[in-house]
């Protein structure tokens, strides 16, 4: 297992890695340029007649992107946030709306945003009033406005990242300020014109009849781009593609475009923008043009909202939240709970870690122990050893695992337990782990063959130092599956002061390692043990496909996080790996020119693709993602209000792709068609709050609840107070619940 302890120590620096906090994207001192390693961001101006009271005056964030970066237009589309700025300006002083240029139509994927490519300048009036009191010039020199600006913007490619940065500027009082007098008559240049006529828009079913006239003769007969600035009312991917028409009758321009699946709002008036497309465009002349048009037409009921936790849970998450913060930066400790509550507690930790030897995420770690004891049969001091070093190794991990997560909860980070595995990096590293391990069982390699002579002999010398890591081992991959036995205690656990936490999470380890040390220790168990054959190498091949088996659900977890092409470069690199293994059990020169070639190609592959691993993808809509219609949507905190106006009751499932309890669970319990019937009968609206990733506002949402992982499953009604339901799921338990509210 030589190969464990070299992957291993790659595993934990991944992991550290993903468990702190994201840096911020941008450290810079106040002046007019900041750039970033995606953009580079100037604050300009102009003021052809000087800064007076009704001058003309302009400011302007121009934003210079990297090739295939983008940032966003007001309606950012299905996805994306558009650029803010917050302005701080003398007494007297004020500025106007962004003058936004007109977008480009962004595909992605199946999906479609509006945002600028290239270079982009914001523009934004100042208004001088005559209120203003110009300050005194010093030295003799040019007195000036001084104007500072925030802003933020959130710039994608595949990824996305969200910046900000802050400027200064000086505006001289007298004289033109004209150096960008270029950039900004670009950007008039693309204002959309303001129509004659507001036009009409016309609800019709589950589409929209937009009726626009007095567009200038350049533009008649022209295919028009078409962009709402009101977000999610229109399927923006239709209005981008083909499944939407537009025509022209004379000087009138008609489209019927497609509303969106999640519409979010129902305008009275909808402010709209039509554009020539590039070939049209005239230099000179106006490109597109603007309508703020009233909306007739019924419109179509619309599906569930995505709801919201009622007021009295969100007033929970607050005050966790609060005294949670008050608590680190007071660095006060926490107060003690009763002895006999923590002795249930510390019973509880055992049982569920005895429990978790159960659970399919430990089936791996199990084989290698199953094939250790069998190797080592008739030997109990062997055997005494082994166990003591596995059961050192599991209760290490536990503790540094459990000190972690409260370590990083005292410096304000938002963790929850099994946050290793929402790193897609510690997923991939395990995924190649375990692709090593099973490799070795199955034959293709030894270890002795692989790993220099010295290394062996050290192995040798210490083979207790595999049991240790095996023991680490299960720890890692283990510990995301003990919420459905530990959710409880785990949540109480992180509230309690660091000793009994830390000693909460020993007796979890210590259960989960209890069979295997007495099975090291009591010679019955160790007579039951077969003894050593030629059966082991049956059984060696064999226990290597749960390892298999393991690395094809670690895949399915990247899946989750980075995307199918994530999750496709995963496989591909792991086929490199073994290719890798295989050429270096050769021998001679076949083995350096095959290993060289893979090697070599294998470091090709991962510079060309191997972002692709490590990158973070939006979640898609879960409707459309899980094939279940309207019934499930994403979890959000932005319509509580909304939902408890209506007096609509809510369940909340959070749940985790490297969950195995959870996908239980909504295989089961969550598809039972009674259960389901019930959901509607009660007209329950059903959320799912996915984990996968890291999400602070889901960890938030948890620690509020008294949980520390996933599943966790909770029913609120208006004014009543939220019903959490155990994590082993059950229809009776559903359907109860239901028939209570």
């Amino acid at each position: 297992m030589i190969f464990s302890r070299i992957h291993f120590a790659t595993l934990l620096i991944a992991t550290a890695a993903a468990s702190m906090p994201a840096a911020a994207q941008l450290a810079s001192k106040p002046g007019a340029v900041v750039t970033t390693p995606h953009v580079r961001a100037e604050l300009i101006a102009h003021a052809p007649d000087g800064v007076s009271p009704g001058s003309p005056v302009w400011l302007g964030l121009q934003i210079t992107h990297q090739p295939e970066w983008h940032t966003y237009w007001k309606n950012a589309g299905d996805s994306g946030l558009p650029t803010e700025m917050t302005w701080t300006l003398p007494a007297g002083v004020s500025t106007g709306e962004i003058a936004w240029p007109v977008p480009e139509k962004i595909p992605v994927g199946n999906l479609a945003n509006y945002g600028y490519e290239n270079t982009v300048l914001l523009p934004v009036p100042l208004e001088v009033s005559t209120l203003y009191k110009p300050p005194m010039a010093l030295g003799g020199g040019t007195p000036a406005m001084d104007v500072q600006l925030k802003a933020s913007w959130l710039v994608c490619r595949k990824e996305c990242i969200p910046e900000e940065g802050t400027f200064s500027l000086s505006l001289p009082l007298q004289g033109s300020t004209a150096l960008h007098k270029a950039e900004f008559d670009t950007a008039q240049a693309a204002q959309p014109q303001a129509l004659a006529k507001p036009g009409t828009v016309e609800v019709d079913g589950h589409n929209l009849k937009v009726r626009l006239e007095g567009l200038p003769a350049a533009a008649q007969g022209k295919t028009l781009g078409f962009f709402p600035e009101t977000p999610e009312v229109l399927r923006t991917a239709a209005v981008s593609g083909k499944d939407w028409t537009q025509s022209w009758q004379g000087g009138t321009w008609t489209a019927t475009l497609p509303l969106a699946d999640q519409r979010s709002a129902s305008p009275t008036v909808m402010p709209v923008v039509v554009a020539l497309a590039e070939s049209d465009r005239q230099a000179g002349q106006p490109i597109a043009w603007r309508a703020e048009a009233p909306v007739t037409g019924t419109w179509p009921t619309t599906p569930a909202p995505r709801a919201e936790v009622s007021p009295a849970l969100q007033a929970a998450l607050a005050a966790n939240a609060a005294n949670a913060t008050s608590a680190a930066a007071a660095g006060a400790e926490l107060p003690a709970p009763s002895s006999t509550t923590f002795m249930a507690a510390l019973l509880g930790a055992l049982f569920g870690g005895l429990l978790l030897n159960l659970m399919p995420c430990v089936f791996p770690i199990l084989a290698i122990k199953v094939l250790g004891f069998a190797r080592q049969a008739g030997n109990a001091s062997a055997h005494r050893k082994a166990g003591l070093a596995y059961t050192g190794g599991v209760m290490l991990s536990f503790l540094a695992l459990g000190g972690a997560m409260l370590a990083l909860r005292a410096a304000g980070a938002g963790l929850g337990w099994g946050f290793q595995l929402q790193s897609p990096g510690v997923v991939a590293a395990l995924a190649a782990l375990f692709t090593l391990i099973g490799l070795n069982l199955v034959g293709v390699f030894e270890f002795g063959r692989a790993a220099p002579s010295s290394v062996c002999s050290a192995q040798a010398k210490h083979p207790l130092v595999n049991d240790f890591l095996s023991g680490v081992l299960a720890v890692v991959i283990a510990s995301p599956c003990t919420a459905p036995f530990m959710g409880v205690s785990l949540g109480f656990a992180i509230g309690l002061p660091a000793a009994q936490a830390l000693l909460l999470f020993a007796a979890l380890g210590f259960g989960l390692a209890l069979p295997y040390l007495l099975a090291g220790f009591v010679p019955a168990v160790a007579r039951l043990l077969p003894k050593p054959g030629p059966w082991m190498h049956t059984l060696r091949r064999l226990l290597a496909f749960p390892m298999f088996a393991t690395v094809a659900w670690l895949v399915w977890v990247l899946g989750q996080q980075s995307g199918i092409d994530g999750a496709g470069t995963l496989l591909a690199l792991l086929v490199c790996m073994a290719a890798i293994v295989w050429a270096l059990t050769l021998q001679g020169r076949t083995r350096v020119v095959i290993a060289t070639v893979m090697i070599a190609f294998t470091a090709v592959l991962a510079g060309a693709i191997g972002r692709n691993v490590l990158q973070v993808v939006e979640p898609a809509k879960l409707a459309s993602a899980n094939g279940v219609g309207q019934r499930w949507q994403p979890w959000s905190a932005e319509r509580v209000a909304e939902l408890s106006g209506a007096g609509q009751p809510v369940f909340i499932d959070f749940t985790a792709a490297w969950c195995v309890t959870c996908q239980y669970n909504k295989k089961s319990t969550l598809s039972d068609t009674q259960v389901l019937a019930d959901f509607d009968a009660k007209k329950v609206a059903m959320l799912r709050a996915d984990w996968t990733r890291r999400d602070p506002a889901i960890t938030a949402a948890l620690t509020a609840l008294g949980r520390s992982g996933v599943p966790v499953y909770v029913l609120q009604a208006p004014g009543k107070p939220p019903v959490v339901l155990t994590e082993i799921l059950g229809k009776d338990e559903v359907r109860a619940a239901l028939a209570a509210l």
